[in-house]
Parts: structure tokens; C-alpha cells; sequence
């Protein structure tokens, strides 16, 4: 695995009234990408406690006991997008608040370049509750799709995590290209 220069962030909610904050949540998630400069994120199409949106975001999602965070993130993106990938980097840790939830989150980011598809293997939440699916775009779409996602509080909360963790993907991919 390559080693860049990783963000480290921390952020508030600023969408709900904080009360208190009573669990971490350790999650990895990936900016995933192909040989031919296409991102890969899942689209959710959710209505739950945090009100009715859909919305863009990475795939990814909870560590496992016993998991380390490479083999955790291989696993979410094998079930999320049926994807094998090759790690080449860590971007960095989001830590961000759900207070409607009272969960802090740690979000490990990761740069995964695409090596194969395959079949999901979505929980029963995942198709049912948030009917994911998976997006295949350019940067600058994946950038526009951000933007809309500040249509919602929800979305607003994905949009500021991972917009700079999306452009600093750009600056690595970039960054391997020219050498």
C-alpha cells in the first residue's frame, strides 16, 4: 500500500441539536475508481428518522470484531458493490456526529482501484430500507451529485465529509498518473 500525506477531520452536526453523544462507530469507506477514470459511490434512497432523501455517498460501512480495517473495507465493497479492489492508499479519518442518533463516527477512507465486478450482497436494510445502488461516474458528476445532496440535512452531513476526502482521491490518482 502507498503512503500519501493523510486529512485527519473532524466535524460537527450542525442539522440537529446535540444532546449527547452515548457510541463510536468505526467504519471504513472507499473513493473506489477504475482504469478509465470512473468513481464508483452507492446512491441511497432513504426515508427514516433523518427525514426523506436521496443522497450520494462512498461505500462502506461498519468494522467487524476482529477485523482489521483493509480486510473490512475489502468486505464492504465486495457486498456494496460487488467489487474486488486493490488498496492503494489510506486519505485519511472523518470523525463526524450523528446527534439524531447520539453516535459519533470514525470514518477510515481509503483510495481502491477497481480490479473486478460482481454480484452485491446488500443486507436486508441496505436493499429494502435504503435501496442502494451503485453509481459509475466522472468526477465532476460525482461532484455534482455532492452538490445535491445539500438539498437535504442528511445529505448535507455526507456532502461535508466527503467532498474533501473525494478531492484529495483526485490529487492522489492524479499524483500516480504523472509519475
Amino acid at each position: 500500500m502507498n503512503h500519501f500525506e493523510e486529512i485527519k477531520l473532524e466535524l460537527l452536526d450542525n442539522e440537529w441539536p446535540y444532546e449527547y453523544t452515548d457510541h463510536d462507530r468505526n467504519i471504513v469507506r472507499a473513493i473506489v475508481y477504475d482504469d478509465e477514470g470512473y468513481f464508483y459511490f452507492v446512491r441511497a434512497d432513504r426515508d427514516d428518522d433523518f427525514g426523506r432523501a436521496v443522497v450520494i455517498e462512498t461505500s462502506g460501512g461498519g468494522v467487524e470484531g476482529g477485523e482489521n480495517l483493509e480486510k473490512a473495507i475489502a468486505r464492504e465493497l465486495k457486498e456494496e458493490l460487488g467489487a474486488e479492489v486493490e488498496v492503494i492508499c489510506k486519505i485519511g479519518v472523518v470523525g463526524d456526529y450523528y446527534n439524531l442518533i447520539h453516535r459519533h463516527n470514525v470514518n477510515n477512507y481509503f483510495l481502491c482501484r477497481a480490479i473486478s465486478f460482481g454480484n452485491t450482497s446488500l443486507t436486508e436494510d441496505e436493499a429494502n430500507k435504503f435501496h442502494l445502488s451503485t453509481l459509475r461516474m466522472s468526477y465532476d458528476e460525482a461532484v455534482e451529485e455532492y452538490e445535491k445532496n445539500l438539498q437535504s440535512m442528511l445529505g448535507r452531513l455526507i456532502a461535508n465529509r466527503e467532498m474533501p476526502i473525494l478531492l484529495r482521491a483526485k490529487e492522489i490518482i492524479d499524483s500516480i498518473k504523472e509519475n
